[in-house]
């Protein structure tokens, strides 16, 4: 097919370009998604990894998709329900003992750690609420741009962002200024004592985070995770019955209820440019489209490298894309379990609340750290921790739709491995994977005895599965250069793409990775805003 039939293309059926699309339609335009795989979500797909369990086989945990979105697009007519988390975290130590963080008892649980620390806390929290709640709000906006000439809606937008900021007394903007600055590690040592209260909040530094807790900059990957909230309450995570496929099989529902046309097995592999203008996408299979608009929620990174030819590009641009920053030292696994683990520091297989929360393996800050030189610098291996990081959810302690009765499931999101190991990723997989097992198995014994078979998705996996460039689950790096009005360049960072034509709408533009909606949704605003049509989100 050549002609024109569409007044959209959505290159990539993730989330964002399905929320993108859902809000395109919505204003009578005709759309059309075009989806590699045979399954629309993207990363956030439910799948059957060994016979008779599934899983959210990539994304696995729910907090971050904003609230706007869900009411918006109809998530729960659709059939989504999202249950929380008894408490947030549960982490089983090498002494035999534990510490749990969440839920009504945790001032009591930080106390026997340290009674200063469990002071603080109520502090610490205050702090981060204060500053998310306006960042909260500018991660629904579009970034000012930055061009070579001025345009009054980026010095209204620059003006916008000064006004959101001005809600943030003197405190408040220091505080902002650390948590843009500053490593998580030196931010948590200086609020508090006990190693195991800084573990598991400095986990959130190192998610889809290939750097060392103490790397600065990593306080704002710390900020990115507690933007979100389930079911109206700040800051939870929770999960979807039915995993994350259930949000993306939603959102596909409200597309076709507004007449989006998605076509899954649909492999993009150029961009058609006429006189410098995006028209249109080859497949793979030599079909060709055209439309007026033309919308990627791919990574930038795959976009221009793959889809776009050199020679349309200014030598700059292309020069900086080449180096855009991906990659974030992940190792994914979905395992297949006979019975719950039975840690030392909780006996029991019988189902505990702690089985229902995120059971974080690594002790410290400075074991994180470790982590990281270990992968970062391959000393000792082809590219991976010997003490890797994992954090344990098993999925089907909240949701029995996933496992055979009396089963499990389980996620084990891994942290560090190199994305580009000596030897390549295929030489050493299993090798890796039977490390995290292993991990598991030290603090609870029956663990690998359960295992009934597993998924293993190294970062070369995640990146032919699901496009996820060097394993990066946010589609590039959040640093400060790759952020608000520099993602993913300087000049694109409101949703406008390289060329005329085209437009960016995933996670590699604002505010960045994570299942929110919010790029998809920003950058539907911003196609209507050129088009002329609305109603706008």
């Amino acid at each position: 097919m050549n002609d024109r039939d569409s007044d959209i293309l959505i290159i990539g059926g993730g989330h964002n370009g399905l929320v993108c699309a859902a809000y395109l339609a919505a204003a009578g335009l005709k759309v059309r998604v075009l989806e590699r795989r045979s399954v629309v979500g993207g990363a956030a797909v439910t799948e059957e990894f060994v016979p008779g369990f599934r899983n959210s086989v990539a994304s696995y945990t729910v907090s971050l998709l904003n609230p706007q979105v869900i009411a918006d697009l109809r998530l729960a007519q659709h059939g989504l329900r999202v249950v929380e988390r008894p408490y947030a975290n549960f982490l089983p130590l090498p002494d035999g003992r534990a510490f749990r963080l969440g839920g009504e008892r945790t001032q009591d649980e930080v106390a026997q750690w340290s009674a200063r620390d469990a002071q603080r806390l109520p502090e610490y929290y205050a702090m981060l609420e204060r500053v998310v709640v306006v960042l909260r709000e500018l991660m629904t906006r579009t970034p000012p741009n930055v061009s070579d000439r001025f345009v009054l809606a980026d010095w209204l937008a620059s003006l916008s962002v000064a006004k959101q900021l001005k809600h943030l007394d003197m405190r408040g903007r220091r505080d902002l200024l650390d948590l843009f600055t500053k490593s998580a590690g030196e931010m948590l040592d200086q609020w508090f004592e006990s190693e195991p209260l800084k573990a598991v909040l400095g986990w959130d530094s190192v998610v889809g985070n290939f750097a060392s807790p103490y790397t600065p900059g990593s306080a704002y990957v710390l900020l990115h995770h507690v933007f979100g909230e389930v079911n109206g309450k700040s800051g939870v995570w929770g999960h979807a019955i039915g995993g994350m496929g259930a949000i993306t099989q939603a959102m596909a529902k409200e597309c076709a209820a507004r007449g989006v046309v998605v076509e899954t097995g649909a492999d993009v592999a150029q961009l058609l440019v006429e006189g410098g203008t995006a028209v249109g996408v080859a497949l793979a299979d030599g079909r060709e489209f055209r439309a007026g608009t033309v919308v990627s929620n791919l990574n930038p990174k795959l976009l221009y490298t793959k889809l776009v030819e050199p020679d349309v590009l200014d030598d700059d641009t292309a020069q900086r894309i080449e180096g855009y920053r991906c990659g974030s030292g992940t190792f994914r696994m979905n395992v297949a379990l006979s019975e719950l683990p039975d840690f030392n520091a909780a006996p029991g297989s019988a189902l505990q609340p702690h089985h229902q929360s995120g059971i974080l393996i690594g002790p410290s800050l400075r074991y994180f750290e470790q982590a990281y030189f270990d992968a970062k610098s391959k000393e000792h291996n082809a590219g991976w921790a010997r003490a890797p990081i994992v954090e344990l959810v098993i999925s089907s302690t909240l949701d029995d739709t996933l496992a055979p009765p009396g089963q499990h499931v389980a996620s084990l999101f891994c942290q560090h491995v190199h994305p580009e190991v000596d030897g390549g990723w295929d030489a050493h997989r299993e090798t890796v994977a039977n490390l995290m097992i292993d991990t598991v198995d030290t603090y609870a014994p029956n663990f690998r005895a359960s295992v009934l078979g597993y998924q293993a998705l190294s970062p070369l996996d995640l990146e032919r599965t699901f496009g996820l460039v060097g394993g990066d689950i946010f589609h590039g790096s959040l640093g400060l250069d790759q952020l608000f009005s520099a993602r993913p360049l300087l000049g694109q960072g409101n949703y406008r793409g390289a060329l005329p034509g085209l437009y960016l709408c995933g996670s590699g533009t604002h505010p960045g990775g994570g299942v929110t909606g919010l790029p998809g949704r920003n950058a539907a605003r911003e196609i209507l805003r050129d088009l002329r049509r609305g109603p706008r989100p």
